[in-house]
């Protein structure tokens, strides 16, 4: 029983746009003194599991491999020709190694400070995996956050997954105590993993089987794949399974997947910013900010973004309206 780190590396971030584009997607973007997000993943992991599996696509199978090479590691690599959402992406991982490995699957974007409470939350996890359970870790919320997915739980068992609520609601999950951030990340054998696939969306399993069949070293066929549903690991087994169990964790966690977030950590961590909590990224040029508070100037070659903080989920209709017109500013 072989423990495997499977790392999916397939998202764009684009609501951190315009540092993240298509082809240099935020997981890859060395923001952390000199490290990307993905670097930091890997080596957070190689102190629980033994093996590196990257499910990644093909516009971003090169940084990914460099990034590789830059940890020093050997890895598999599974190459989508075409994204086909979460649930088929941990399908190929399983089908790629024996059935009684654990698999331990984490996105390649998120931060997490606290290497001990990690490895004790995984081991955690690893213990129930042998047990035949699906493991989801959950985050203790901090804030009423409208931005992530919640899970609510009564010791380990879980009794619902919640979408991303409304302010009300989620001052509501906050005040009952006993809900967490769903940190999508997750743990179990990779059989127990494709039976229950296998039971809940079996179009999804046996379209993914063929594929992953037809695969050449690693590298998928785009016309067999589109053939495949696209759904998230969330719906098609987590919230549907009766073998979930849950982690509650006690690392510092964020899945930076917005300029608040980003803004948070760089403040933490001690980032420049005036007398207004106004911050510049991306230049040295000198920047004033007038009559403004916490806003976050985002400076690349060939964009500029200003945003107030708190508005920073909105960057996505940016991007929306920039990929309308299939505006070259996201590659």
């Amino acid at each position: 029983m072989n423990i495997v780190h499977v790392l999916l590396s397939g998202g764009i971030g684009s609501r951190l746009w315009p540092l993240s584009r298509k082809h240099s997607p935020k997981q890859y973007l060395g923001l952390f003194d000199g490290k990307s997000l993905f670097e930091m993943t890997v080596q957070r992991n190689q102190q629980v599991a033994e093996r590196v599996i990257v499910v990644g696509n093909k516009d971003n199978t090169h940084l990914s491999h460099k990034a590789m090479v830059s940890c020093g590691l050997p890895y598999k690599n599974i190459v989508e020709a075409t994204p086909r959402n979460t649930a088929a992406a941990i399908a190929f991982a399983a089908f790629s190694v024996d059935p009684d490995d654990i698999l331990i699957v984490t996105p390649s974007d998120h931060m997490i400070a606290g290497d001990e409470a990690y490895r004790s939350a995984m081991e955690e996890g690893i213990e129930k995996a042998k047990e035949g359970f699906i493991v989801t870790f959950g985050i203790r919320p901090t804030r009423p956050e409208t931005g992530y997915g919640y899970i609510e739980f009564d010791g380990d068992e879980v009794k619902s997954f919640r979408e991303k609520p409304n302010q009300d609601t989620a001052e509501d999950f906050i005040e009952k105590g006993n809900f967490l951030w769903n940190s999508g990340m997750f743990c179990f054998q990779a059989s127990v993993f494709l039976e229950e696939l296998k039971k809940y969306e079996p179009a999804v399993y046996e379209r993914a089987l063929t594929v992953w069949k037809a695969s050449k070293e690693g590298f998928l066929d785009e016309d067999l794949s589109l053939a495949i549903p696209s759904i998230s690991v969330d719906y098609a087994v987590m919230e549907r399974s009766k073998k979930i169990r849950v982690v509650p964790t006690s690392f510092d966690w964020s899945d930076l997947g917005s300029f608040e977030s980003l803004y948070d950590y760089f403040i933490s961590s001690g980032y420049p910013k005036d007398d207004q909590g106004n911050i510049v990224i991306g230049t040295d040029i000198f920047t004033g900010f007038v009559g403004l508070k916490r806003a976050i100037f985002v400076h690349t070659k060939d964009a500029f973004l200003i945003i107030q903080k708190e508005k920073s989920q909105d960057v996505k209709k940016i991007y929306n309206m920039l990929e309308k017109h299939q505006s070259k500013l996201l590659d």
